[in-house]
């Protein structure tokens, strides 16, 4: 399974697009795949405020007999005599509305397509080129860290971790030992966040991300002082850059 697809599987899961057997099968290869289990997780902590924001709503039992019966396609009427092929063909030539039909089905065409094109460059342009998995010390996932082609870095929670009191997490990222590492971000709490990268170079496969625990404010050298609570390398996605 590509990248792509397993990250198209699990938005749908997620957001709960899949039918029932889809649904099975999906939760059965959760089990024995990792990659796809981190992308649900990844895919729920970027849906979680949204979702903490709607209302559970059951939907009215009429809803769906009335979809079914706007979509009804009429009985056709019994087909009259059709008339001599000249006739018909005239017919056809003057027809206003068969015209206007055909400017109507062209329209809606081009609509769709510019629909499409833009729905795959929006799309493109949501998918990471560069996925870091960070990890604590346990080994276990604990934040991700993704970076888009247009130069976005935004980091995910996947786990809830505070700052004690008087302490700051800070984000590093390190892709050049003689510069050393560079803050990134600043937290009381771990959350989704998008990482102040402006400036920086454009990242890099095996370049390093990780979180240290900090004085409040921040580490007062610009260099990590605390322990790292975790972290992890950037791999390129099948996308790439």
């Amino acid at each position: 399974m590509s990248a792509d697809e397993r990250d198209r599987l699990a938005s749908e899961y997620v957001l709960g697009l899949l039918d029932a057997e889809e649904m099975r099968r999906c939760e059965e290869r959760l089990a024995r795949d990792a990659a796809l289990a981190l992308q649900v997780e990844v895919w729920r902590a970027r849906l979680a405020e949204l979702d903490a924001t709607a209302a559970p709503v059951t939907p009215d039992p009429a809803l769906w007999p009335r979809i079914e019966a706007a979509l009804a396609v009429p009985t056709p009427k019994a087909a009259r005599p059709a008339p001599a092929r000249p006739a018909r063909l005239a017919a056809w030539w003057e027809s206003l509305s068969l015209w206007r039909g055909y400017g109507l089905a062209a329209s809606a065409a081009l609509v769709l397509l510019a629909l499409g094109v833009a729905h795959l460059a929006r799309q493109a342009a949501q998918t990471p080129v560069l996925v870091a998995v960070l990890l604590s010390d346990q080994s276990q996932p604990a934040a991700v860290v993704n970076a888009f082609r247009d130069g976005r870095t935004e980091l995910l929670a996947l786990s809830a971790l505070k700052a004690p009191e008087g302490k700051s997490l800070q984000v590093w990222t390190l892709w050049d030992r003689e510069r050393g590492p560079v803050s990134v971000g600043l937290l009381e709490a771990l959350r989704n966040v998008e990482l102040n990268v402006a400036g920086l170079p454009a990242p890099a496969a095996e370049q390093l991300y990780e979180v240290t625990l900090e004085p409040e404010g921040g580490s007062p050298t610009g260099r990590p002082t605390g322990p790292i609570l975790m972290k992890g390398n950037a791999s390129r996605t099948e996308t790439g850059i």
